[in-house]
């Protein structure tokens, strides 16, 4: 039984299956694949702009993960995105979405499509009030909200005060430290931000460059409940194949 929940991922399978036409790769069959490898759940970012994971394949996956979740091994879904980026086409937005999908936990991120993956925390001094009743919306339907922060103290703070459950630390800059040889210095400061969690009663997730390399010291952090995976895992999977690489992380999350 994993201590730290392996959420994978699969933002980078629909990315391929969408460079050309019909549905192969199959989002579905790689959802299938990493919970049959022990994955405790899958994540989702769906935007604006479907670059990658659709809505519908948004409510495919919520299916999934309700038919493999059971008393005697939960899996959770989990879907991540920016609650204040408006409808556009079929993308209802991440709140309609989500209310309709009832993933276990909705993370916000403060992203766009200018972006080409999430690089920044909320600031909270800036849009806390207008986050504070969409998380309160999800929390009156029963899902668990996540905000992605960087690990600043007096963010966290106001991630507490505005309603969240739990903060997703964004790791993409201590992953770059680790790779310069200062990531134990980056460390430290995930952990005074995660500590501050702990006193506020905050859950505590992590996600973004973690791999099997940094994942070695990040998964010593105090009170770390989940982290969720894509991008290296993915590549991973193309040197030794994805129910191993799958395996292999999840054997650092004990």
């Amino acid at each position: 039984m994993m201590s730290i929940a392996l959420s994978i991922n699969l933002n980078k399978i629909a990315l391929i299956r969408n460079s050309r036409e019909g549905n192969f790769p199959s989002v579905e069959a790689f959802g299938k694949l990493s919970l049959n490898a022990g994955a405790s759940g899958l994540t989702v970012h769906p935007r604006p702009d479907k670059r990658h994971i659709t809505p519908e394949d948004t409510r495919v996956l919520a299916a999934l993960v309700k038919q493999y979740s059971s008393n005697v091994r939960p899996v959770e879904f989990n879907i991540e995105g920016n609650p204040l980026a408006p409808a556009r086409g079929s993308y209802p937005g991440l709140i309609p979405l989500s209310l309709e999908a009832q993933p276990d936990q909705c993370t916000l991120v403060p992203d766009s499509d200018s972006q080409k993956t999430s690089d920044h925390g909320f600031n909270l001094s800036n849009s806390g009030s207008q986050l504070e009743p969409l998380i309160q919306q999800l929390k009156d339907a029963g899902i668990r909200v996540s905000l992605f922060m960087d690990p600043i103290p007096t963010q966290i703070r106001l991630a507490k005060e505005i309603g969240a459950d739990r903060i997703e630390l964004y790791t993409g800059p201590f992953a770059r430290a680790y790779d310069e040889g200062t990531g134990q210095h980056s460390f430290e400061l995930h952990t005074l931000a995660a500590q501050e969690a702990l006193e506020l009663g905050l859950g505590i997730n992590a996600g973004h460059d973690l791999n099997l390399e940094n994942m070695q010291l990040y998964s010593q952090l105090p009170g770390l409940a989940e982290v969720s995976i894509g991008h290296a895992l993915t590549v991973d999977a193309l040197l030794m194949g994805f129910e191993t690489a799958v395996k292999r992380y999840g054997e650092l999350c004990v």
